[in-house]
């Protein structure tokens, strides 16, 4: 160790020289929080000055593996202090004092006072969930519950709400599909609260002004937000918080508004970011919004946002570390199953390779299927993004086959299994195949109503005779649960690794008894070859800042030999030819087959159709597009 450093001191004493003979000092000291004790210092450059002045510090410490200095938080004035005699040369990124500030905040040991909760709903409450509801009251009524889906954050949120009823009434967003579960789990837990006093808010002229439950759709929080506001509600529970994750939407300045009157904010998301570390940022706003200052301050630390002749990109990630630290401290309470509950089977992830054939199909189409996998791998932008949806939607149809014939025996087992996917043409297949089965099913989509998902969900839970859900992998996420089933399928991938997550969760959670085998069935030479090391990358980021614990790196591979069922049989030709993608000028258009959860209209009806975006250069149109659409669905009551 001892060579080492000396060697790495000989080196920054002839990379100084060199530098200072060129007249070069671009030298920037980048620092940032490590852990609740100590900081970083990242050296961009070299000179011997600074390295003078490190070796002063007491704590200093130095990692020849990362080439990076540290030093404990108890000396960072110091630190600054000396290091501004090399101003001239040196250019120095501070932590913000806001971090620091909030590091030096001491958590309070809360003491809660139990006999202000229901009986009722106090003896429902598992230990880790009492703890988040002292996390909760730690942070005076504003934080949120970012556990693991299937822990039981619903309880948890109410338990805060009740804690603070002295601030009642309550509003309650949440999904349209979550409504019928918010008031079953008041009207059996919170018996203190008539049934009469909990309403669901259908339409802008429903009377709100006796209820002391409000539950009402994200939507439907937009619409009527001045009726909302003027109730006074002093407590507010927002559910599935990250469909807020954009900045631009409705949705998020009237929840905006709302929790700025308000004087308890309680989020719940299991999936808090979906994909970058820009997505939490209106979240964590609506806890405290004078805490970062502003977005612009947020993303230059926490996204690398940087200005590029588009405007300003926040797409990226830095300084992850500092954010997990700053998230545990100050505003997110989040445990996973295998923290929390050891009583939870284990969950096994597989990829499975299908053999789709493609040689079954006309040389043009095979043609065709190859020059979409290529559009996308030269489009940039929101070209890119247009290319990748295309041959998404395409990649269904190819796909039929392999899925059939891989779900074709599991039919005979009469074994209970979720099979997930995206587009009309595939779940139809599958349900077709079923069907031809004579094997009892459920099919949850868009379509379906909120009665039906319960009456659906009781007949797969409890009837043996129900082997197969058939899910939309948007409409189905979350919100149900279906333990009956250990085997889940993914028979299309999704781009956002948490919303996979979510729908796992479904079979994966509290009540299943038996260990859950999860799978990814890929065809190669499809969509699948760009999206699935897309979800890796996107879930290492997730990793980085701890909203994430699964992996995608070290899931098992196997293949899956070529059943009996062919292109032929399974499709009209007519129907899924490849080459009505192509017009002569080789010009990608988007497929309105893009979602089965009811919004195929709305969006062929958006000015984000694929021809516009194939031929646009507008910077703005591609950090709205983001990671397929998801900021423009904010805006849709699902």
């Amino acid at each position: 160790m001892i060579f080492v450093l000396l060697l790495f001191e000989n080196t920054v004493l002839i990379m100084a020289a060199v530098l200072k003979f060129y007249g070069i000092n671009n030298l920037t000291a980048k620092f940032s929080l490590i852990s609740t004790e100590r900081f970083q210092v990242e050296l961009q450059g070299f000179d011997e000055d600074t390295v003078a002045i490190f070796k002063t510090i007491p704590s200093r410490n130095f990692s020849p593996q990362t080439r990076l200095w540290s030093f404990l938080i108890k000396d960072y004035d110091l630190l600054t202090y000396k290091l501004q005699q090399l101003r001239g040369k040196l250019k120095m990124e501070l932590i913000p004092s806001f971090v620091l500030n909030c590091m030096k905040t001491q958590n309070h040991n809360v003491e809660i006072d139990f006999s202000k909760l229901d009986p009722v709903l106090f003896s429902t409450l598992l230990p880790f969930q009492i703890d988040g509801l002292q996390f909760g009251i730690d942070k005076n009524g504003r934080c949120l519950i970012g556990d693991d889906m299937g822990l039981g954050k619903t309880f948890q949120a109410l338990a805060l709400a009740n804690y603070y009823m002295e601030d009642w009434p309550v509003l309650i967003v949440t999904t349209a599909t979550m409504k019928t579960q918010w008031e079953e789990t008041i009207s059996t837990y919170l018996p203190s609260v008539s049934i009469m006093q909990v309403q669901y808010m259908i339409t802008g002229k429903d009377y709100i002004g006796e209820a002391k439950i409000l539950i009402v759709s994200h939507d439907m929080m937009s619409r009527c937000l001045e009726k909302i506001m003027d109730r006074n509600f002093g407590v507010i529970i927002i559910d599935e918080s990250h469909i807020l994750k954009s900045y631009k939407s409705k949705c998020y300045h009237s929840a905006s508004k709302l929790a700025k009157k308000a004087r308890r904010v309680i989020l719940l998301s299991g999936t808090p970011a979906l994909s970058r570390p820009s997505e939490l940022y209106t979240q964590l706003s609506l806890l405290d919004s004078t805490f970062f200052g502003n977005f612009y301050k947020y993303s230059e630390r926490y996204c690398d946002a940087k200005t590029t002749k588009f405007g300003w990109d926040h797409s990226g990630h830095s300084n992850l570390q500092e954010l997990e630290l700053i998230l545990a401290k100050k505003f997110m309470i989040r445990r996973t199953k295998d923290q929390v509950l050891k009583s939870v089977p284990n969950k096994k992830q597989e990829v499975v390779t299908l053999n789709t054939k493609l040689n079954e199909l006309p040389e043009e189409d095979r043609k065709c299927l190859n020059a979409l996998g290529e559009q996308y791998m030269m489009k940039k932008g929101a070209g890119k993004h247009a290319a990748l949806l295309t041959f998404f939607s395409e990649t269904a149809k190819i796909k039929i086959p392999a899925i059939c014939s891989y779900v074709l025996p599991l039919l005979d087992k009469k074994e209970k299994f979720l099979l997930f996917a995206h587009h009309q043409v595939l779940l139809n297949a599958v349900e077709d195949l079923v069907k031809r089965k004579n094997v009892k099913y459920i099919r949850i989509d868009g379509n379906t109503t909120t009665d039906q998902r319960k009456y659906f969900i009781s007949k797969f839970q409890l009837d043996d005779s129900y082997v197969c859900a058939i899910l939309s992998i948007t409409a189905a996420n979350a919100g149900i649960t279906l333990t009956a089933a250990k085997l889940v399928l993914f028979a299309e991938l999704h781009w956002n690794p948490s919303i996979i997550s979510q729908a796992e969760a479904r079979a994966h959670r509290i009540g299943q008894e038996d260990e859950v085998l999860v799978q990814y069935l890929l065809c190669p030479g499809t969509a699948d070859d760009q999206i699935w090391p897309l979800l890796q990358e996107k879930q290492r980021t997730l990793n980085a800042v701890g909203l994430c614990r699964d992996s995608f790196e070290s899931v098992a591979v196997k293949r899956h030999k070529s059943g009996e069922i062919k292109i032929a049989d399974c499709l009209d030709s007519n129907d899924c030819g490849i080459k009505r993608y192509f017009s002569q000028e080789k010009k990608i258009k988007m497929d309105n087959d893009l979602f089965d959860d009811g919004l195929d209209e709305l969006l062929s009806k958006s000015v984000l159709s694929g021809e516009h975006l194939a031929n646009s250069n507008n910077g703005e149109t591609e950090n709205m597009l983001n990671d397929g659409l998801d900021d423009l669905l904010c805006d849709i009551d699902f």
